[in-house]
């Protein structure tokens, strides 16, 4: 249903825009009903209405997207110079999703933020945005992705459409002739043949130092094999809820000890990089940049990174989907919400919050923003160049099981999960079922700590 509604959606923005957007997104309820309750009424501490003339109001936003802090500084001092009266304030870290369960727990809590989880929602930490005049600038489908699965409210905006899958070196894979791979076997074959032919050149270069990358592969890679299976929303709710029999995070031959032992052989065939686990994001982005690295997982937040590192890149640059890990499943792409916000329930000034995501949402500000996060924009009325990937995006979205982010529990973020992985490279586990075990032992702490009645 994702995969429709994303592709009419996107395909909808390409009649005003120049990038094919539409024939193709870290910090998708169809047939079942939301169980749970619904996420309690905000409490709201002012009025509604703006300070008082004179008064200076500051703003404190917090976000975990390393790729954009340039830019909304940029934005920030801009808006910051049109309203005297309103002083933003950006704070990024990079470890997110667990610094937000420290500000929730001191009390040191930000006016609007780009994490947003589940258990916060139930909770009642963010304010009900579902009357915003904006959603009737939005694409249906990411208002859709955007809305609770439990209450049918929105407490969270996102300003684009993403991607993830697999980036490759388009000119090597001519030269070699290798062809997009649908199978694992047909994976690693091409990063096989890649090791033989360009023995100079990392097959697979993986960010390992960067736990969020690592977290990634388990949310795209075997949570993917999950949301295909059950569908979108129905996995939504059985992540949410934690069905163990619908998730089988530690059966044998399951998707977590399947992703286990994939991770694992391509360690032991030398496919990626020996330097994994120390390995930067930055590291990944200049050896791909350099024609030193034939693939990455990554999504398309990564391409301003990389045309900045070399220009001349632009088209050779392929995209394709993450090939099955399991047989008898599809490939998967991420195809989701990019570039959310929200408005903490705890904040003082929720007008003056709401004032800068205005000014945010302006059209000529939000094609600013797409163009420079090479992303597709999430508002119908906004024309945006997005980037050079635009037709390897459309088909992946036409060949593979489109999937959203992972709703996880607040106390195993992706970096969490990624340290896991980290691990698991490092020799911690004696077999892959073993790891699968205790990421469902990790997953279940987290989410009985943040389910506790």
């Amino acid at each position: 249903m994702v995969k429709k509604l994303v592709s009419v959606a996107l395909c909808s923005l390409a009649l005003t825009s120049a990038a094919l957007a539409g024939c193709a997104k870290q910090d998708g309820p169809a047939n079942g009903q939301a169980s749970g309750q619904a996420a309690p009424a905000p409490a709201q501490k002012d009025d509604g209405k703006p300070a008082a003339s004179g008064d200076k109001v500051h703003i404190k936003f917090f976000t975990g997207k390393v790729e954009t802090v340039d830019f909304m500084n940029d934005l920030i001092k801009k808006f910051n110079a049109e309203n005297p009266n309103i002083e933003v304030e950006q704070e990024y870290q990079k470890d997110a999703s667990n610094v937000m369960k420290v500000k929730f727990a001191s009390g040191d809590v930000p006016d609007i933020t780009t994490v947003v989880s589940q258990d916060y929602i139930d909770q009642g930490k963010y304010a009900d945005l579902s009357n915003e005049p904006f959603w009737s600038r939005i694409l249906p489908s990411i208002k859709d992705l955007c809305t609770d699965v439990k209450s049918g409210k929105q407490y969270k905006v996102a300003t684009n459409v993403t991607m993830a899958g697999i980036f490759y070196n388009k000119k090597m894979f001519n030269e070699l002739g290798l062809k997009e791979a649908s199978t694992w076997s047909d994976f690693t074959a091409n990063l096989q043949t890649i090791k033989e032919k360009k023995p100079d050149v990392t097959p697979m270069f993986i960010a390992g130092k960067e736990s969020w990358t690592l977290g990634h592969l388990i949310e795209f890679w075997a949570h993917g094999v999950i949301k295909q299976k059950l569908g979108v929303n129905p996995s939504r709710l059985a992540f949410i809820n934690n069905d163990a029999d619908k998730l089988a995070f530690d059966a044998p031959g399951g998707s977590i000890d399947t992703f286990a032992s994939r991770m694992l052989q391509l360690k032991k065939d030398g496919l990626i990089n020996k330097d994994a686990l120390t390995a930067t994001y930055d590291n990944q982005k200049q050896d791909f940049a350099a024609g030193k690295a034939a693939v990455i997982s990554q999504g398309m937040w990564v391409l301003g990174d990389l045309l900045k590192l070399n220009p001349s890149l632009k088209d050779d640059i392929g995209f394709s989907p993450y090939p099955a890990i399991m047989d008898g499943t599809k490939p998967v792409v991420l195809s989701a919400e990019d570039s959310v916000y929200a408005i903490t329930s705890e904040s003082k000034h929720q007008a003056e919050a709401k004032k800068f995501l205005d000014y945010l949402f302006k059209p000529e500000n939000l094609k600013a923003y797409s163009e420079f996060l090479k992303s597709p924009s999430a508002f119908k009325d906004v024309s945006a160049d997005w980037g050079p990937i635009k037709d390897g995006a459309a088909n992946a979205l036409n060949t593979a099981a489109n999937i959203p982010f992972t709703d996880t529990p607040a106390g195993f973020s992706g970096d969490d999960a990624g340290r896991m992985v980290q691990d698991l490279l490092a020799g911690k586990y004696k077999t892959s079922l073993d790891f699968a075990k205790a990421y469902k032992t990790a997953w279940d702490k987290a989410w009985s700590a943040t389910n506790k009645k």
